[in-house]
């Protein structure tokens, strides 16, 4: 007997009707449908509404999120928007970026985000304090989400004394993925050589924040594809923006995505971010400010993307609910047609689920039960309604909500 069977639903790349069995927080019974009900405790009548593997957030900064009503002005450009929280951290407490942090990781796991991974901040203006919380909620909520740590040294790491031991020790603490922003720093070979070197002692995997600029002469990803191929770290390289790779010429547009899928590096749009910032320059023919999302899949690289800031100078905007991302990207790179939505909600979970490296995920007999039903009969309304979220479970246990602090049942 399963403990938990959904009936009749519709998921991702099927074209009929399935019931999926759960026991022990796992995935244990795959079927088409049959008038044959097989014996559950709990039996979910879903009438052909969409069931998907949990939603993945693989990119996202909880430690300065819902700044807005801390500041006095608004950032008109990256450069203001680095200078302006790094003003603002400097009256961080812990108490703070929990609470911020809370509010965004309870937001999450109601839309039926499963697993995240989080960019913490660490430098001597902060110190460890965001490191700290971050790790704490790591293990407070991990029964309701999973949470990747990113190590991440904004304010660069040669700009900041101490900031290489910091990163060091966050890595001893726990620290789950060793971060980087050459673009913010003395020495942009010198900062991405550190992060590969770091993340070779700790056997760590790595995610940059890399040119994220309109400049086409911005390419610091040719030195990361070397390192990668050089280091054998095909599949354990992520790299997010990347949007100066949208004003270079297709030809060599396209000759270094071949190289970025050949290195099998991850790239992170972060439309939210990216268009907001970018293209502020350009008085015609304004560009986009992404990077080039559909020719870097037509080159085979695993591309996802992230919320990246809610409410904050870099971007003041979000919800926290990754399907608003899906749609703003699906219009800006003009993914419109069904096969293109569903790629997007591939995006935002099994090809996220590779980036992150999360292994038994998906709807697959003996996959974790990370699992969430949307209130629609079509994949593609996921997309274009982002509908209600009927019901999330992690691990087979449906979570519910007790006064904004989740727990399981």
């Amino acid at each position: 007997m399963f403990d938990l069977l959904f009936h009749k639903v519709t998921i991702p790349h099927c074209e009929h009707f399935v019931d999926v069995g759960v026991h022990n927080g796992q995935i244990t019974y795959l079927s088409s449908t049959s008038k044959i009900i097989p014996d559950a405790m709990n039996v979910i009548e879903a009438d052909g509404r969409v069931l998907l593997p949990g939603l993945i957030e693989p990119h996202i900064h909880l430690d300065k999120a819902y700044l807005l009503g801390q500041m006095d002005r608004d950032a008109t450009n990256l450069k203001e928007a680095i200078h302006y929280t790094g003003e603002l951290k400097k009256s961080f407490t812990s108490e703070d970026i929990r609470q911020r942090s809370i509010k965004v990781l309870e937001n999450c796991i109601s839309y039926g985000v499963s697993s995240l991974r989080c960019h913490v901040e660490v430098d001597p203006i902060v110190g460890l304090k965001g490191m700290e919380v971050l790790l704490e909620l790591k293990e407070r909520y991990k029964d309701v989400i999973d949470l990747q740590v990113v190590v991440f040294p904004q304010e660069g790491i040669f700009l900041q004394n101490h900031t290489a031991e910091l990163m060091e020790e966050s890595l001893l603490m726990g620290a789950d993925i060793v971060g980087g922003i050459p673009y913010n720093d003395i020495d942009p070979i010198k900062h991405i050589d550190f992060v590969f070197n770091l993340a070779e002692k700790f056997d760590k995997p790595l995610d940059f924040h890399v040119d994220f600029s309109d400049n086409p002469r911005d390419l610091t990803i040719l030195e990361i594809i070397k390192r990668t191929l050089q280091d054998n770290l095909d599949g354990r390289v992520s790299v997010g923006h990347l949007t100066s790779l949208g004003s270079v010429l297709h030809d060599d547009a396209r000759r270094i995505a071949s190289e970025i899928a050949r290195a099998d590096i991850h790239v992170m749009t972060l439309p939210a971010t990216d268009l907001y910032l970018n293209g502020r320059e350009d008085k015609e023919r304004v560009r986009r400010g992404l990077t080039p999302v559909k020719l870097l899949l037509e080159e085979g690289v695993n591309v996802i993307f992230g919320t990246n800031n809610i409410q904050n100078p870099f971007t003041p905007f979000g919800t926290g609910d990754p399907l608003d991302t899906a749609l703003l990207l699906a219009q800006v790179a003009q993914m419109g047609t069904l096969k293109e939505t569903e790629k997007l909600i591939d995006m935002a979970t099994i090809h996220a689920a590779r980036a992150l490296g999360i292994q038994s995920y998906g709807i697959a007999i003996d996959n974790q039960a990370d699992l969430v039903l949307f209130n629609t009969n079509s994949i593609r309304n996921v997309l274009l309604e982002r509908p209600e979220r009927l019901g999330v479970w992690k691990k087979g246990k449906k979570i519910t909500n007790a006064h904004r602090s989740y727990i399981v049942l």
